[in-house]
């Protein structure tokens, strides 16, 4: 099987005939702009929603090594080109939405997203969690990119977590295994994370719930989370505030097509209703662009972006 950039065929029924025991969804030429928070890009290829971790590594075992696999979570720190992905797209679904509490440990789904690991932590009197509150994205996403906030990230917490390599097996990483620095895992990129465990700390509840409160108030006053956006575009430099560099280069309010840099938060891109992927990847560059002319620093995007300029 060929999965060429510019292939346009149906590989969903030779995915399937080969698989003849997979449980989980698989969908052909699935709409991307449905299922990413920016709400713009081209389809998949083929979407692959597997039952559970071995219905997963059942998929990936049979999967031909030829064709690209690529992870899209819940969407949030995405932006998928409007040509959309070739290859199979991997979202993981309600097969991996459990969360245990163990003690002082929290075991969690890679699906689960970010705020419900804070408030299972949280009703369980479990401090240092809380941060999770204000990160958009699922546990899978946050251990892949070591993502934080408020002065806290996944490396501070994460004991271990299990994921499948592209040829079905199982793995299990200790936190060294991670290589974690700011906002990036030197994890392989071929694992996809199914589970994640988590050490808290004994607290009041009263108190956490306090915490996370103010989190979700001081994120709704500055932030455009009831936009169309994919979080913070991109990382704090070494010393910097990201937003601070792009204020300073007279960026707020900036448009290209229809999107915009936040007029609330100008480390977030939005898409006002109409914007292409095109539209948004061309606006973050040209910020990219006058920040470097106004400081002298080249900002690095946080945001991943996936797939192809031009449709299939």
């Amino acid at each position: 099987m060929t999965a060429s950039l510019t292939a346009s065929r149906d590989i969903v029924p030779e995915l399937a005939a080969a698989m003849p025991d997979l449980r989980g969804r698989l969908i052909a030429r699935q709409p991307m702009a449905d299922l990413t928070w920016f709400r713009v890009g081209g389809p998949a290829q083929a979407l692959f929603s597997p039952a559970d971790e071995d219905d997963l590594a059942y998929f990936l075992a049979r999967l031909p090594a030829e064709v690209p696999v690529t992870v899209v979570g819940l969407g949030s720190n995405l932006l998928v080109r409007d040509g959309g992905i070739a290859g199979v797209a991997i979202r993981l679904g309600r097969g991996f939405n459990d969360i245990a509490v163990e003690g002082n440990h929290v075991r969690v789904g890679g699906a689960v997203p970010d705020v419900r690991a804070a408030q299972a932590a949280a009703q369980a009197g479990l401090a240092g969690l809380s941060f999770y509150r204000g990160v958009p994205g699922a546990i899978g996403g946050a251990l892949r990119m070591n993502a934080g906030a408020y002065g806290r990230e996944t490396k501070d917490v994460l004991m271990e977590a299990r994921a499948v390599d592209r040829t079905g097996k199982v793995r299990v990483l200790s936190n060294a295994d991670f290589g974690f620095s700011y906002r990036h895992a030197k994890a392989p990129a071929g694992l996809v994370f199914t589970q994640a465990v988590f050490r808290g700390e004994p607290g009041d509840p009263a108190a956490i719930a306090a915490e996370m409160a103010k989190v979700t108030e001081v994120r709704e006053a500055t932030q455009p989370v009831k936009s169309r956006t994919g979080g913070s575009t991109f990382k704090n430099p070494p010393g910097k505030k990201a937003w601070k560099l792009i204020e300073a280069a007279s960026c707020r309010g900036l448009k290209v097509g229809d999107a915009e840099v936040s007029e609330m938060h100008c480390n977030f891109l939005i898409n006002r209703g109409n914007a292409t992927a095109v539209d948004i990847e061309a606006l973050g560059e040209e910020v990219r662009r006058r920040v470097k002319e106004h400081s002298g620093v080249m900002l690095e995007w946080e945001i991943v972006r996936v797939g192809v300029a031009k449709d299939f």
